[in-house]
């Protein structure tokens, strides 16, 4: 007997149907453990290979359990370029360097920038605040050190997508609270804002066969944070700061079949209603993480949007 057709499908993107047809015939993802999930984020990087950029290298910096590897991109011309510290996701837990090749170089060709992108120390080996702890570290370090990457300082931005743009949001409030280093920018590409509470429309209309399904949020938080008094911490969840007030201007892109949607949807407005400069953009027809799909055309249209926001900052 042939399944039942999703309605909800009818307002996909083709290339993203397509994605989801082979998703949808794989073992269900919670039901992976996290080193087969690693594995499988980073096949991404193969299939859509970085942009050529004028150099990349990686470079360890001091964190605060060790050292913190960081792979910098920079594109071609004189420079100095605006300095971009982005944050990969994968849910605290997955993701890697390799996986986000094609994101990081595609953004340091398109602003141009010099991007940093951030290896933290990932859960379950390394739970909250970890990941926050290396990321502030990064933030601090390449404050500090952006002329010798041929990058000003002044133009310091933050970015990721996912977890990682919880991350960046986190460590934009951090740097704001601690009087930090001044973020001139911040991109939250499909943020996950509010860890405590998840569960809004989209969450209960796309967490299930759209990718990121609502059981695997579950075992990513429950990773992250064992501790569920740090799930309303608001460097976990950033939505839940008492005062958003003087966070740096904001370019919050939400996808339209995504179960963390309406979460950033919110978080934009919060921000907004705190006298943040925020544009959101929601991106219809397609899935949480479109990003590293490349070469799709909304993912295109978003790298322009994501530049054209950075340069304009």
């Amino acid at each position: 007997m042939a399944k039942e057709k999703n309605a909800l499908d009818e307002g996909l993107d083709p290339q993203v149907a397509g994605h989801l047809k082979v998703v949808r015939s794989r073992h269900p993802a919670h039901l992976l453990s996290i080193e087969e999930l690693r594995r499988d984020i980073d096949r991404i990087g193969v299939y859509y290979p970085p942009e050529p950029v004028k150099d990349t290298r990686d470079v360890d910096i001091p964190g605060p359990a060790g050292k913190i590897r960081v792979r910098v991109y920079t594109p071609e011309g004189k420079g100095p370029f605006p300095p971009i510290i982005f944050y990969h996701g994968g849910g605290w837990c997955i993701g890697s360097l390799g996986g986000y090749n094609s994101i990081c170089s595609a953004l340091a060709n398109r602003i141009p920038a010099v991007v940093f992108s951030v290896d933290y120390r990932l859960a379950p080996e390394n739970p909250f605040p970890a990941a926050i702890d290396d990321s502030y570290a990064a933030l601090q370090y390449f404050s500090r050190n952006a002329a010798n990457f041929n990058a000003d300082p002044v133009r310091l931005a933050v970015a990721g997508d996912s977890a990682g743009a919880n991350i960046a949001a986190v460590i934009s409030l951090k740097a704001k609270e601690e009087r930090g280093p001044r973020i001139a920018f911040q991109a939250l590409i499909y943020p996950a804002a509010n860890i405590a509470h998840p569960v809004t429309e989209s969450y209960e209309l796309f967490g299930k066969g759209y990718d990121l399904d609502r059981e695997m949020i579950e075992v990513f938080r429950a990773h992250y944070m064992p501790d569920k008094k740090d799930w309303v911490n608001p460097y976990a969840s950033p939505a839940l700061a008492k005062d958003l007030r003087g966070l740096p201007p904001t370019l919050l892109i939400t996808a339209e079949f995504d179960p963390l949607r309406d979460d950033g949807i919110k978080f934009a407005e919060q921000l907004k209603r705190a006298g943040v400069p925020v544009k959101h953009t929601l991106y219809k027809g397609v899935i949480h993480g479109f990003l590293s799909f490349t070469t799709f055309p909304a993912a295109q249209r978003a790298f322009d949007e994501i530049a054209a926001a950075f340069r304009a900052s």
